[in-house]
């Protein structure tokens, strides 16, 4: 029989203080999570400083919140799992720094979980995964594919240029006065809305699974100044329905066609911006006319969120990596 491990996971790498306990890597025993949009709403995005000073006034309040859910104890815990990086600098250090005291405290191993394979890990706590597979992450900092050969194993063939796709949606929210976090906003304006507008694709040269939101973001708030300056009538609707629909079309292509060519047996689904109903639907669709399954996990695992960093973190644990407490925040860490 096999022994069973729990693995306890903080994440506050952004603006969530998070805390979760899992069991083998695939059971959420507690998932807790303290969500600050309130606090960001009026400056129209993420402040760092006050995301850092939630953090610290949250985190304790967190971990007892998630031992209590789990009805466990300290003896229980095998490791403790923090996100190192990415993020935000400030943010990150309150997580890391919390989970090396631990770790020195409770005498635990420690180890550190890159953001992104969090993303990706989350989806294990719905179904297990099928090597090869192929991860689309889509959020507000980052839009990747991730080729995965096996645990623990990531090959980023295709990234963000420039702007990541959340941080487009972000941008146009605002031109089109709507609230923080933008995306949702968008997605509900453009289901009510037509693509009657014509914005740009950007292909970018053959072959390449690179994406870039700039040049799209930037025809859009164009779009709407000159319509501002001449007095012409703007449907929101219909602005958001185009912008949306230039940007699926860019991600769900390029993931079909990366999927098709490494050959792969799954493709999951990552990040804030898999919360989205118009690519959720539009990826189902397309996927559905391939032999290749797809696999989205719900939306309360789409966001930030601890669950996702301990079961990333029960792979590095298996595998034998460990942090010391030498550890520290990493704002621009790779995913190797």
């Amino acid at each position: 029989m096999m022994n069973e491990t729990y693995i306890l996971g903080i994440e506050t790498s952004c603006d969530e203080t998070a805390v979760a306990i899992i069991k083998n890597g695939r059971e959420t025993i507690s998932n807790v999570v303290a969500s600050q949009i309130e606090s960001h709403k009026r400056f129209g995005g993420v402040v760092p400083e006050i995301a850092s000073r939630h953090h610290v006034e949250q985190i304790t309040l967190v971990l007892e919140e998630a031992f209590k859910e789990a009805g466990l104890s300290w003896d229980d815990i095998d490791a403790i799992a923090v996100t190192e990086g990415p993020g935000l600098v400030g943010a990150l250090l309150i997580g890391v720094n919390a989970a090396k005291a631990l770790a020195f405290a409770k005498n635990k191993p420690l180890v550190g979980v890159h953001h992104i394979a969090g993303h990706i890990y989350a989806n294990r706590l719905e179904e297990e995964f099928q090597f090869p597979l192929l991860a689309l992450i889509v959020s507000g900092g980052h839009t990747e594919l991730v080729l995965m050969r096996d645990h623990g194993q990531y090959e980023v063939i295709g990234e963000t240029r420039d702007d990541a796709a959340g941080e487009a949606y972000d941008k146009v929210a605002r031109m089109l006065s709507l609230p923080y976090p933008g995306g949702p906003h968008i997605d509900r304006l453009a289901a009510k809305g037509e693509e009657n507008i014509e914005f740009p694709r950007a292909w970018l040269e053959e072959g390449s699974f690179d994406f870039s939101f700039s040049g799209l973001k930037s025809a859009v708030i164009n779009k709407i100044h000159n319509a501002k300056q001449k007095g012409e009538p703007l449907k929101e609707e219909d602005i958001a329905a185009s912008f949306q629909a230039s940007v699926i079309d860019v991600l769900v292509t390029k993931t079909v066609k990366a999927a098709q060519q490494y050959h792969v047996k799954q493709v999951i689904v990552a990040g804030g911006v898999a919360a989205n109903k118009g690519l959720r639907q539009e990826l189902e669709a397309k996927f559905s006319e391939t032999d290749i399954p797809l696999l989205i996990p719900p939306l309360r695992l789409c966001t930030d969120n601890a669950a996702m960093i301990a079961a990333a973190g029960t792979i590095n644990f298996e595998q034998g990596k460990r942090s010391g407490l030498a550890l520290n925040a990493n704002p621009s860490l790779l995913l190797r």
